[in-house]
């Protein structure tokens, strides 16, 4: 990025506000805002991201960016009366990251800037406490060191422990001004060591490469990795705050802690937080110390408590949200730190939305907007079953809520290996750091014996969706002998425990779990207005009532048989969007299928293609009856005939061994025949789809025989079957009229015979570029499109899904060329702007042609905001996915009125 001349890389916090988050980040933003508020913050400044920016992209810092830091510490010594670096009332500054989306943890911080060997002295003269000015210095060197000059963290935490047992003290705050003497004597020459340099004792110098260090832990593989896991632009940078010092470690009428305007687990109102006497606010969330809960504060400090709940009240009317708070208290003065909308569970995010509509703070559009598929879809997973036979190990905060099961492991590299393998795991850990991100996303779940729910832990764990329990203070984490212990009883590496995070319950082995509430709720199990439902389904459904309500995109399910159709329609389904044929293929019916490729002559084709009639016949009634009413989209047969007969190297083995025991089967024997004749180099690629139709008489010509017959069937019984027979695989206008014309004339046969008028239409997918390169030339010919995205995506990219996902996907995500798979999220630039061309072309051929998507796109929650955007008529998905979609195409129809609105 080239530097503008004119550009303003520094702003002070009273000149921004929360809208600027592109430019001065979310923390940045926020703070501007509350001091807007007029709310207690401390003076400082703000470096933008464009300076981030510039330097990531030159590797050096915008020239104009030291004169304008120089100007805006002028006037920040000029507003406390003090100046960074003098000796006698030094002023002390923090570092701290802030990109424009919450990246909790993963970026760098460093506090207490400004100290130095003189300085330190005059920080204890003016500050009456000479243990206090120790402190700060040593927690200075801790983080400078391991922050800005990489040295290796658990040096500084090792000698800390042994100043701990050497004074025969717990806690960090038992060490007096003496040990805290030696402590800092020790980690300088850790520095020295470990870095090759002294530990820099001018301040601009500090606080120069502070800056610098926060622009290069952008870059770190943990924030490059927490990105990637949470979809977040690579390209936006972090903006640098600088902040001038409170202090929570002055004694016991101080301290710092974290704060929720309601339960970030639950959603529920109430005093949620954690506070820390005597302590700076690395302290609280890096979980190295237990905290208290928020409400003690009140008798800790009342005067500060009453202050507290007045601000997170403004604060969470002036956001209309969750607050996540960060404060400090210094000497009895409240200070805040920062602000942001919080981050919360699945649960606690319907809840807080249908709570602030019920307020009047948001209308149900908002709410709507508050809430996400990915959402949705964590509610649905299955919980613990309360009336198993259980073994508890112990309790802890149910932090993250989820059912998890997994075998213990101690560290995050175990974590990610054995995953790897197959295996599920359970990351234990005393606390976690942002170093153990690779882990945390491995495991199924994390426990951790420290720390409470605003921990690293904890709040890393609930913006991933991931079971947690912080705080098992019963549990002995060993990470070096790789166990835990409890009550006598140890859990090695490897054993399985179960971990609940919406009670914090741990328990031993795996424990069974049953259907959420959410699923029975769909499943018309719970009803949403009974006096017991749960009063999260009754946020789910009315949530899921309004999106009904303003989705222009109607969603369909991909079931192949009754019992599916019948679930998908519980869940809301209008309709089948893809019923596969070669389904129905399968089980005792292969055997015709087998007689129908051994065929050599017409009439053997024709007594298989008969006997497989009927059979096909009876699925369609079925289907149609539990779909009764909706429309059905039945493709014709598409894998290759090779699918159907048994394994190349077991027949083979088999035609062998009986060669020679010279008892040979012949039907094997001929089985072996068809196999090599049907080999194909590439199978997806040949003899499949329409292709199959054209090349074998009468195959297609059965199938929509059954289904007209089948339509006539229930039509003749009063039902109200809407069938829809699709082509798959057309490359060619030529290959589906050939088709068309074949299958117009089985349904002329089968109204003439049955005495019933029949609608059935005849579409095609569009699952081949050349397909959608040419989809005004095919919608001649076509009723309807359904986008078969899965192949669309394999052929676009010349991907072989079942190969590529398990050899190179993972090397391709880590270097940052997919931001998530495409087979997961549709590639809009390239798939994506196949199917735009396709709809345009379609549609000015046909304008009333029906457009969908079959693919498992349909059920991706950031896929079916595309498809509502390019105006696809509805989606098909998975059963399970149908509440996803319906919620994330309501989504899109209410952003889309909101952008329209604007």
């Amino acid at each position: 990025m080239s530097e503008n001349k004119d550009q303003k890389f520094v702003y002070d916090f009273t000149e921004g506000n929360r809208d600027l988050k592109d430019l001065l980040g979310g923390k940045g933003a926020n703070l501007a805002e509350m001091t807007n508020l007029g709310l207690p913050v401390p003076p400082g400044f703000t470096i933008t991201t464009e300076a981030c920016k510039v330097y990531l992209a030159s590797g050096e810092a915008p020239a104009a960016l030291r004169d304008e830091v120089s100007a805006h510490l002028a006037a920040l010594e000029a507003k406390m009366g003090k100046k960074l670096g003098q000796s006698d009332d030094p002023l002390l500054v923090s570092v701290r990251s802030g990109a424009k989306f919450s990246m909790p943890g993963m970026m760098d911080t460093v506090l207490n800037i400004g100290l130095s060997d003189e300085s330190v002295a005059g920080l204890a003269a003016q500050a009456g406490n000479e243990r206090f000015a120790w402190d700060s210095y040593r927690r200075l060197i801790q983080m400078f060191g391991k922050t800005v000059l990489d040295v290796d963290g658990e040096l500084f935490e090792e000698a800390l422990d042994e100043a701990k047992a050497a004074k025969k003290v717990a806690v960090d705050t038992d060490l007096d001004a003496a040990d805290l003497k030696k402590l800092v004597t020790r980690f300088k020459k850790i520095v020295a060591k470990q870095a090759g340099r002294e530990f820099p004792q001018d301040a601009r110098e500090q606080l120069d490469l502070a800056v610098e260090a926060v622009f290069n832990s952008w870059n770190t593989e943990r924030a490059k990795l927490y990105r990637r896991q949470e979809r977040i632009p690579s390209d936006l940078g972090t903006a640098v705050n600088i902040c001038s010092m409170v202090f929570g470690n002055l004694g016991p009428d101080s301290g710092t802690g974290v704060a929720f305007t309601r339960d970030p687990a639950s959603g529920h109102a109430g005093v949620y937080g954690d506070y820390l006497q005597n302590a700076q606010g690395e302290d609280v969330v890096a979980g190295i110390r237990n905290t208290v809960p928020l409400a003690d504060l009140e008798t800790i400090d009342k005067a500060s408590y009453d202050q507290l709940m007045t601000i997170m009240t403004t604060l969470e009317t002036h956001y209309k949200d969750l607050c996540d708070i960060e404060f400090t208290i210094e000497r009895g003065q409240l200070w805040m730190l920062q602000t942001r909308v919080g981050k919360r569970t699945a649960g606690a995010a319907f809840r807080i939305a249908t709570q602030l509509v019920d307020q009047g703070l948001i209308d149900e559009a908002e709410a709507l907007q508050r809430v996400n598929g990915a959402q949705l879809a964590q509610l649905m997973f299955p919980r613990f079953d309360d009336d198993a036979k259980t073994e508890l190990l112990g309790r802890g905060i149910a932090a993250s809520p989820g059912a998890a099961v997994g075998k213990a492991v101690f560290d995050s590299y175990t974590a990610v290996k054995w995953s790897r393998s197959g295996e599920k795991v359970i990351l234990i850990r005393r606390e976690t750091n942002p170093d153990d991100l690779d882990g945390m996303i491995a495991a199924e779940g994390i426990l951790t014996s420290r720390g409470g729910k605003t921990s690293h832990a904890a709040v890393v764990a609930r913006g991933m969706g991931k079971t947690c329990v912080c705080g098992a203070e019963d549990l002995e984490v060993d990470t070096k002998r790789r166990r835990m212990t409890v009550g006598g009883k140890v859990i090695e590496e490897g054993d399985v425990v179960s971990i609940d995070g919406s009670t914090g319950k741990v328990y031993l082995g795996e424990v069974p779990v049953v259907p959420s509430p959410v699923v029975e709720y769909f499943e018309g199990r719970m009803h949403a207005g009974a006096d017991d439902a749960d009063e999260l389904v009754q946020a789910v459904h009315r949530i899921m009532a309004y999106a009904d309500r303003v989705r222009r995109l109607r969603v369909r399910a991909n079931a192949d048989n009754a019992e599916d159709a019948l679930r998908a329609r519980r869940f809301g389904a209008q309709g089948i969007g893809l019923c596969r044929t070669e389904h129905m293929f399968l089980g005792e019916r292969r055997e015709l299928v087998e007689h129908l490729i051994l065929a050599d002559t017409d009439k053997e084709r024709e007594e298989a293609l008969s006997a497989l009639l009927p059979l096909q016949k009876k699925d369609f009634v079925e289907l149609f009856e539990a779909m009764d009413g909706l429309p059905v989209t039945v493709r014709l047969l598409d894998p290759p005939l090779h699918e159907f007969l048994p394994d190349i190297t077991e027949l083979s083995v088999r035609v062998a061994l009986a060669e020679a025991r010279k008892d040979a089967n012949e039907n094997d024997l001929r089985l072996l025949q068809a196999v090599h004749k049907l080999h194909e180099q590439n199978p997806m690629l040949g003899l499949r789809g329409v292709r199959l139709g054209l090349v074998i008489p009468g195959l297609f010509a059965m199938q929509v025989r059954a289904i007209a017959e089948a339509a006539a069937e229930r039509k003749n019984a009063k039902g109200d079957p809407r069938a829809e027979i699709m082509v798959p695989l057309v490359g060619t206008v030529q290959e589906l009229e050939i088709v068309r014309d074949e299958a117009d004339a089985v349904i002329a046969e089968v109204e003439a015979a049955t005495g019933t008028s029949l609608k059935l239409t005849v579409g095609t997918m569009i699952e081949l570029p050349r397909a959608a390169l040419t989809a005004g030339q095919i919608a001649e010919a076509a009723q309807f499109f359904s986008f078969g995205t899965n192949d669309l995506t394999q052929t676009v990219w010349g991907f072989s899904r079942d190969d590529v996902e398990a050899s190179f996907f993972t090397a391709y995500l880590e270097k940052g060329i997919f931001g998530v798979s495409p087979f997961e999220t549709i590639d809009k630039d390239g798939v994506g702007a196949l199917v735009r061309s396709a709809v345009q072309a379609g549609r000015a051929t046909r304008p009333d042609l029906k457009l969908g998507v079959c693919g498992e796109h349909g059920g991706d929650p950031e896929s079916v905001h595309f498809f509502h955007e390019v105006g696809l008529d509805y989606v098909s998905c998975s059963p399970f996915r149908i509440p996803v979609a319906r919620l994330e195409a309501g989504r899109a129809a209410a952003e889309a009125k909101g952008s329209d609105s604007r």
